[in-house]
C-alpha cells in the first residue's frame, strides 16, 4: 500500500495534530510534511536549532535556505506556497493530504502551483485516538494537576465560614465564584498546569453545565467544581469534576447526588472494547429515566440529563471518541474517556462528577484518585 504524503501548515501551541506530529510547541505556524512516512519540517532561523535538538524524529529543512534559493531562481514569491512547491518538486511529489482546518487560502496558491492539495478524510493522525503508555502518563499528570487545583478549592471551601443569607465568608470577605476559581487556577499554575475556564457554580448557576459561575457562593447548596488543566510540558488535558455542598445538603439534594455517582458506575461498568458509545449513554440515561429523573424542557430551559455522558481526552480536552446519544464511536483498547454523568434541576441545583477511564480490554480503569465527597 502507497503511503499517503501529508501537509499541515499551523503553528504547534493551538493544533493538536501539529503538537503530536512534532512534539514540541512552536507559537507561529510552519510547514510540516510528512514524505514515506517520515516527517519533515521547515523552520525559521529562530526555531531551526530548538527544532533539531528537540524534534529528532524529524528531518529538519530550513526555511531561509529555501527561501534564498527561490529568490536566485527568480521566483516571484518565496512564502510558503513557493516553498512547499520547491520541497514536494525535488521529490517529485505533485498530491498532498492536508486537515480539514488547512488554510483556504493557502489551498489555493498551491493549486495555481499545480499542486493537487486534497482534504483527507476522517482524522489526521487515526492514531491519535488511541493512547501509548506514555501518554497515559502525560494525561494522568495532567489530572493530577487537575486534582491539586480541587483539593485547594475544597480546602478554601471548608475553611470558610457561613455568613448572613447563607453567604460564605473567606478571610472576612464574601467567597465568590471568582475568588475560587483563582484559588483553583494558581494551583493548578503551580503545579505545572494552565487552567482555562474553570467552572465553579453555585445553586441555579450549575443547572447550566457550561456556566464558569460568578457571585458569591452559598452554604447549604451544590457548587459544581469542573477543572480541566492543560500540562505546560506536554500539552495533555486532565479533567475532573466533582460536586460539594458547604455546610448541609437537603434530602433532595443527596439523593440527587446518589443518584449521579450510582450513574458514573454504571458507566464504568458498561464500558469496554467494542461497546458502541451510544450504548454507554443509553444505560447511564435509562438509570436516571428508571429513578425518576426525566430530562425535558421545563419553565422555558431543559432540565434533567441534555449532555453526553462522556467524550476523549488527550492533546484536546473533546476529542474522539464521544460517549453520547448520537455517537457512532466505538470504545475501543487504548482510548481515554470521561465518564461524567450530571442531573440538573433549577429548583435544586445541578450535580456532575466526572472521572477519567483508560480503557483496557473489558475492564477501564479509572485514572482519577481524587474523594468524592458532598458535604464539607
Amino acid at each position: 500500500m502507497k503511503r499517503e504524503n501529508l501537509l499541515m501548515v499551523a503553528d504547534s501551541e493551538h493544533d493538536a495534530n501539529m503538537l503530536y506530529a512534532v512534539r514540541m510547541f512552536v507559537p507561529d505556524p510552519f510547514i510540516y510534511l510528512r514524505i514515506n512516512g517520515k516527517c519533515h519540517i521547515v523552520m525559521n532561523d529562530l526555531e531551526i536549532d530548538r527544532a533539531r535538538r528537540r524534534a529528532r524524529h524529524c528531518r529538519v529543512l530550513s526555511l531561509s535556505h529555501y527561501s534564498k534559493k527561490l529568490k536566485q531562481q527568480g521566483a516571484k514569491s518565496q512564502g510558503f506556497a513557493a516553498v512547499i512547491r520547491q520541497i514536494l518538486q525535488e521529490r517529485r511529489i505533485k498530491k498532498v493530504l492536508v486537515p480539514g482546518s488547512f488554510p483556504h487560502g493557502l489551498a489555493r496558491e498551491l493549486r495555481r502551483l499545480k499542486i493537487k492539495v486534497k482534504v483527507k478524510e476522517g482524522h489526521f493522525f487515526s492514531e491519535r485516538e488511541f493512547k501509548t503508555p506514555d501518554e497515559v502518563k502525560k494525561i494522568s499528570a495532567a489530572l493530577m494537576m487537575a486534582e491539586v487545583g480541587l483539593a485547594e478549592g475544597i480546602q478554601a471551601l471548608k475553611n470558610a465560614r457561613i455568613g448572613k443569607s447563607r453567604r460564605l465568608m473567606y478571610h472576612n470577605v464574601p467567597l465568590t465564584s471568582e475568588k475560587l476559581r483563582a484559588v483553583i487556577d494558581i494551583a493548578i499554575i503551580q503545579a505545572g498546569g494552565l487552567a482555562n475556564h474553570t467552572i465553579v457554580a453555585g445553586g441555579r448557576q450549575g443547572c447550566d453545565p457550561h456556566e464558569q459561575g460568578h457571585g458569591v457562593l452559598r452554604a447549604h447548596e451544590p457548587i459544581i467544581i469542573d477543572i480541566f488543566p492543560r500540562s505546560q510540558k506536554t500539552g495533555y488535558f486532565g479533567d475532573i469534576t466533582r460536586t460539594v455542598v458547604k455546610g448541609r445538603a437537603s434530602e433532595a439534594v443527596r439523593k440527587l447526588y446518589r443518584t449521579v455517582a450510582r450513574a458514573q458506575e454504571i458507566g464504568f461498568e458498561k464500558m469496554g472494547s467494542g461497546v458502541p458509545g451510544a450504548e454507554v449513554h443509553k444505560a447511564v440515561k435509562g438509570f436516571f429515566d428508571g429513578e425518576g429523573y426525566k430530562t425535558g424542557r421545563h419553565a422555558g430551559r431543559m432540565q434533567g440529563f441534555f449532555h453526553g455522558t462522556g467524550h476523549g481526552l488527550g492533546l484536546e480536552i473533546h476529542e474522539t471518541p464521544r460517549v453520547s446519544a448520537n455517537s457512532n464511536d466505538l470504545l475501543r483498547a487504548g482510548q481515554v474517556v470521561t465518564v461524567e454523568p450530571g442531573l440538573y434541576y433549577s429548583e435544586l441545583g445541578g450535580v456532575r462528577l466526572e472521572d477519567v477511564a483508560f480503557i483496557a480490554g473489558n475492564t477501564p480503569r479509572n485514572l482519577t484518585e481524587f474523594e468524592k465527597v458532598l458535604e464539607l
